[in-house]
């Protein structure tokens, strides 16, 4: 066995060194950087930063490091509060200070107003303007260690430093296991987003090269190492650094011919520390079952051994290489964790069951946060008190939104349920954890909870308390897809059993709101109304400002697509009164549901102004869900008014955020769909909006499924299948019909009756136009009424009515373009030049062709463009109106029907100005003096 473990050369790290130098360079110069770094455990990324930070230190850089250990996941800013023990540590009064406010401030996490994810987002900006606002006199390096196991509250605070780096002389590196980046972690998301961002620059510790590998061996043994002896340790070591040294300290080296060495790495470790005394083996022992670092103080209390004896076993486990001094020299660390888990699992389970229990009980003594003592009790198996501290700590963290923390927390607490626990208190606990995982987006597992919650109250006769988790509990069904009638059923349910109740306004009030929002959602608007006007006046009278909040945005959506304009002042009093209140997961819903609202509606001019301010707001105060949603939506918007590049950018960066949820998903994928639809790629247009609306079917919603039905329509109409067109907007049309609804019918009018006339049905489609004209007269919402005034020209010019067909389709086309609305405003311009053509106006045609073509090309419509060019050469080529350009014609024919300048610019799509201009050019090349003359001219011309 060799006595040597760690080679005295970092080998195979020259490229890696080289990056760090140049980016402490341009630290040096003010230029701040986020470097990570990625490798497997015991690459060396630990021996790699620690040359950074000498070569850092011989740059006069200043440096701090802090690490995440096994279980700060359980607990909030456990990387954070390292930190600031090492500026405490500094020499310098005012990194002491920082680290004092910063430790401080973690201990008070609710010292500021407002709702709990305000509270939070304050918390986590205060650390990091501490952070970043490090003055150490110069330059700066901040290294981090093992950030796979770092608590979201960390990583968030590290991903607004990581923003503000650019502009300062710090340079932050941050490690951690390229083999832990597990699907839904913290530390995945968090690099991605970083990654994505352009924030930080990622490099890869790699393993040694055989090479390499005879390198290192070479300088661990301190001679050239034997051929076979390199061959042997690459093969067994796969070239990890941390392997090699551990399988040369404990092989038999000595004779070539007979080389031995441990099958594993904790084999490894473990015939090590047979050199060690049974007095440091135990010491060892529980130093492992505290964890990767522990202090001098708990390692004696947990040893119970006389503190001389801990003094000097601890110097023979670092002169053996198992631990090393931490920075304060107070604490330890496990050499690798690797290492420590070897002698944790080879500790027989009775005597680390025993230690378990003594550190939690030291822990206790010390005031240790309870998540920490909390997770030593349950591997002491004493489930009362591993009960009571997960508790403790799951309350604590919930209290910062500190979601993933706290559901981790309330499940362990489940896992340490004693039979005997009151139903009662067992139904706290499952209504909490309902909360954490529907804050999380994990929806099975919250509506399993909340079901859980609600039966246990139910038995323990506490009925208002079975009834407040059924709205939070509907609301995560709703997700899940449950139809309508189940959600309120068991919200009605929930009603019946408040009915004698004493105390019970409150909880009354959420139901009833929880029903307004339930049928808001499925678009049965009167119920909404009826529900939600009973829910505002109980919430008010109990004082329950969030529920009257919650239920007015509610409200204000429901009353738009009534048809009453009244909806926009109350979202816009509901998202002041949020603001000012500090409510601000509130506020980002009362703006999500103004600019969505109005992107349905039909209103871009208000979509736009509410979705960009909601999009700003929500990015503000992080709540990147509902930003998400608005993004996805902006989209749409963009889509409708013709800005397809935007539309395109922002649809899929809302879908590759990946914080927007399902419901994002669905509508910015049928916005790539209406997308693809228009640029003539019909195939992927099916496919995304296909897959739109299986997604929408699953959560069984008007407007979830109405959008992606009607792209389908429109996309197979393209392709010449006018049948599917008919079947699918049948389809939409019962979806809406079932709830009167007129919002999301009004594109399939156009799109069925066309259907319709495609296939010669002339009746059909005047069937059609009367079943859908009632809802959208009912609700008399003005952006969905063009549609009718649309659909009616097509008829009328399908049953040779030229001259009122144009009139309707003039009147659509006007409506259509004061809308904004690109896509029927062009198809309804073609029309007008089919009737035109119709009408023998064929350069009145032909102008209005190329108009449509030239805003087609512009935006990148294929398909428009395609329409555009087949009606342009179906165009006569007489020229009877010479000496007159095209243009010039088409305005004189206008000029006959009697139209002012100003009515033909709005048929031609030009300004007054320029038909002023044409008329002269005529009067001219006429010789004519008078409009009159044109117009006898061009009849004769016509005839």
């Amino acid at each position: 066995m060799s006595d040597l473990i760690t080679s005295p050369v970092l080998v195979g790290r020259d490229e890696l060194l080289a990056l760090a130098d140049r980016r402490l360079h341009q630290a040096a110069s003010g230029h701040g950087h986020l470097l990570l770094v990625s490798g497997e455990a015991g690459s060396g990324k630990t021996r790699l930063l620690g040359s950074i930070s000498r070569r850092a230190e011989l740059a006069q850089f200043t440096v701090l490091s802090a690490a995440a250990f096994p279980g700060d996941a359980d607990a909030s800013g456990g990387v954070l509060l390292d930190l600031a023990g090492d500026l405490r540590r500094s020499v310098a009064v005012g990194m002491q200070a920082a680290g004092g406010s910063i430790a401080g401030r973690l201990r008070d996490p609710l010292s500021a107003a407002g709702d709990r994810h305000r509270q939070r987002r304050l918390l986590v900006q205060d650390v990091a303007d501490s952070l970043s606002g490090l003055d150490p006199g110069g330059r700066l390096l901040i290294l981090l260690e093992d950030l796979h196991w770092a608590d979201p509250l960390s990583l968030d605070v590290l991903r607004h430093i990581a923003g503000r780096l650019a502009a300062r002389p710090t340079l932050l590196v941050a490690a951690y296991r390229s083999d832990e980046l597990y699907p839904g972690t913290p530390i995945r998301e968090w690099r991605s987003r970083l990654l994505s961002q352009r924030l930080a620059e990622e490099v890869r510790v790699p393993r040694l090269s055989a090479a390499q590998t005879a390198t290192l061996v070479s300088a661990v043994l301190g001679r050239a190492a034997p051929a076979q002896l390199v061959t042997a340790i690459h093969a067994r070591s796969d070239g990890i650094p941390l392997h090699v040294e551990e399988l040369l300290a404990a092989g038999d080296i000595l004779e070539p011919s007979r080389l031995t060495f441990p099958d594993t790495l904790a084999d490894a470790v473990l015939a090590r520390a047979q050199a060690l005394d049974g007095e440091a083996r135990d010491i060892g022992a529980a130093a492992a079952v505290i964890g990767r670092s522990f202090d001098l103080d708990l390692l004696t209390a947990v040893s119970q051994a006389d503190p001389a004896a801990v003094d000097r076993s601890l110097r023979l486990l670092r002169s053996l290489y198992f631990v090393q001094a931490g920075a304060d020299g107070l604490t330890f660390d496990f050499r690798h964790a690797l290492i420590r888990d070897a002698l944790y699992d080879d500790v027989p389970l009775p005597r680390r069951t025993a230690l378990h229990e003594r550190v939690a009980l030291a822990a206790v003594l010390r005031g240790d946060r309870a998540a920490f003592i909390s997770a030593h009790f349950e591997q002491a198996k004493l489930s009362e008190k591993a009960y009571q501290y997960a508790l403790l700590g799951a309350q604590e963290t919930s209290r910062i939104s500190a979601h993933r923390e706290a559901l981790q927390l309330y499940r362990r607490a489940e896992r340490s349920l004693s039979p005997g626990t009151a139903v009662a208190e067992q139904a706290h606990l499952m209504a909490a954890i309902g909360a954490e995982a529907a804050a999380l987006d994990q929806n099975a597992d919250a509506a399993d909870a909340y079901a859980k919650a609600h039966r246990l109250w139910l038995q323990a006769g506490e009925a208002v308390e079975a009834a407040s988790v059924v709205p939070p509990l509907v609301a995560v069904r709703h997700l899940l897809g449950d139809p309508l009638e189940q959600r309120v059923r068991l919200l009605q349910e929930a009603l019946a059993g408040l009915d004698g109740a004493p105390d019970a306004m409150r909880v009354r009030a959420r139901v009833l709101s929880g029903l307004a929002a339930a049928y808001m959602l499925d678009r049965r608007l009167d119920e909404a109304v009826e529900y939600g006007q009973q829910s505002t006046a109980l919430s008010v009278a109990a004082g329950d400002e969030a529920a009257a909040l919650d239920t007015a945005a509610t409200q204000g959506s429901v009353l738009l697509f009534r048809g009453q304009a009244a909806g926009w002042s109350l979202l816009e009093r509901t998202v002041d009164t949020c603001v000012a209140s500090l409510q601000e997961a509130e506020a980002a819903r009362a703006y999500r549901m103004a600019g969505s609202c109005a992107s349905v509606l039909v209103e871009y001019d208000k979509a736009e102004r509410w979705l960009t301010r909601g999009i700003d707001y929500a990015g503000a105060v992080e709540l990147w869900n509902h930003r998400s949603y608005m993004a996805a939506h902006l989209a749409h918007v963009q889509w409708a008014c013709g800005d397809w590049d935007s539309a395109q950018r922002i649809a899929e960066s809302a879908l590759a955020d990946g914080r927007g949820g399902i419901t994002t998903r669905i509508t910015a994928q049928y916005v790539l769909g209406y997308l693809a639809m228009g640029r003539g790629d019909l195939s992927m247009a099916t496919a995304l909006l296909t897959e739109a609306l299986e997604i929408g079917e699953s959560m069984n919603e008007l407007q979830r499924v109405s959008p992606p039905l009607w792209g389908l329509a429109e996309t197979v109409l393209l392709a010449d299948n006018p049948t599917a067109a008919i079947d699918l907007c049948d389809r939409g049309f019962a979806a809406s019909d079932r709830v009167a609804d007129a919002a999301y019918l009004f594109p399939f009018v156009v799109t069925g009756t066309r259907a319709r006339l495609a296939v010669d049905d002339i009746g059909g489609a005047a069937q059609w136009l009367s079943r859908v004209r009632e809802p959208l007269q009912r609700r008399n919402i003005p952006g969905t009424l063009p549609a009718l005034a649309h659909a009616r020209g097509l008829l009328q010019l399908a049953n040779g009515e030229v001259e009122a067909a144009g009139e309707s389709l003039l009147e659509a086309r006007v409506a259509w373009d004061e809308r904004r609305r690109f896509w029927e405003g062009s198809w309804a311009a073609l029309d007008a030049a089919r009737c035109a053509a119709a009408g023998r106006r064929h350069f009145e045609a032909s102008a209005l062709a190329d108009t449509v073509r030239a805003r087609a090309v512009k935006v990148g419509c294929v398909s428009l463009v395609s329409a555009a060019e087949q009606l342009r050469a179906s165009r006569p080529a007489a020229q009877a109106w010479h000496p007159l350009t095209a243009r010039e014609w088409a305005v004189a024919q206008l000029v006959a029907t009697g139209l002012t300048n100003r009515q033909i610019a709005a048929e031609l799509f030009l300004s007054p100005k320029t038909v002023g201009t044409h008329v002269e050019h005529v009067l001219a090349k006429l010789g004519a003096r008078r409009r009159a003359e044109i117009a006898a001219w061009a009849t004769r011309i016509h005839a």
